[in-house]
């Protein structure tokens, strides 16, 4: 059952969002070459609590960490490691989860380390580019592939791949509820999009295959090719009009 939020539930979400989405864009600054994944971990860790929020990620499920930290072929999952040292022309893909008066937000984006092929910005590109694609139908009446299948259209024309083994997914008093939402399929499908819905929409996006592996440690995902992978997510309500996109300010 796909759960519609009220206002008041919004609101709570709403303060949660902007907490996610300023530590997103504080990123920007904080990841360069030479610090550890587990520095940018810390730092969003810190800032969740100094506004006195909740980690939503950190022991969900025994995940170990406030941030998942995925670095070039890892998808999604990474975990933060004090001697996993960030290199120029790295990409990582910063995962946030955040919980405010038991409402959670959840965001992510990719960023360069340093200078960067040209091809691995493309990728960033291209996959930011298919989130605003997909919104485009995440609109009361539209059905919900319809958001799926624009992302694939979008990154496949360009000749990436959208992965299949995780999808985006409803949110709010937990971090994944219905509906299920993956980056992939046939327009037309699923229930209808109505007011009220929020949506965490996160196209994953391989440079090569879409296939992936799990690493032994069970949680950190990586492309199966060995190629670079790119993450961009917000939460989104849809509202009478455009949606409302809570964790980017």
């Amino acid at each position: 059952m796909i759960i519609i939020k009220s206002e008041r539930e919004i609101d709570i979400m709403r303060e949660s969002g902007k907490v996610t989405g300023y530590i997103l864009r504080e990123l920007k600054d904080v990841i360069k070459p030479g610090i550890s994944t587990m520095d940018i971990n810390v730092f969003v860790e810190n800032t969740i609590l100094k506004n006195h929020m909740i980690p939503t990620f950190k022991g969900y499920n025994g995940f170990p960490a406030a941030a998942c930290v995925s670095v070039n072929e890892e998808v999604i999952h990474g975990i933060p490691r004090k001697g996993r040292r960030l290199s120029e022309g790295d990409i990582v893909s910063v995962d946030v989860g955040v919980t405010h008066r038991g409402y959670v937000s959840d965001a992510a984006r990719t960023y360069a380390v340093g200078r960067i092929d040209e091809e691995a910005g493309r990728l960033i590109r291209v996959t930011e580019e298919s989130f605003f694609e997909g919104i485009k139908f995440c609109n009361a009446g539209c059905r919900l592939s319809d958001i799926s299948n624009a992302i694939q259209r979008h990154v496949e024309k360009e000749g990436f791949s959208a992965v299949r083994d995780f999808v985006g997914h409803g949110i709010g008093r937990a971090m994944h509820e219905e509906p299920q939402i993956p980056n992939y399929g046939q327009p037309g499908r699923g229930p209808r999009i109505a007011k009220g819905m929020v949506f965490a929409i996160e196209p994953m996006i391989n440079q090569g295959s879409f296939d992936i592996e799990v690493k032994l440690d069970n949680w950190t995902a990586v492309t199966a090719d060995g190629k670079l992978s790119a993450h961009y997510e917000n939460t989104v309500v849809v509202t009478d009009g455009e949606p409302e996109l809570l964790t980017l300010q």
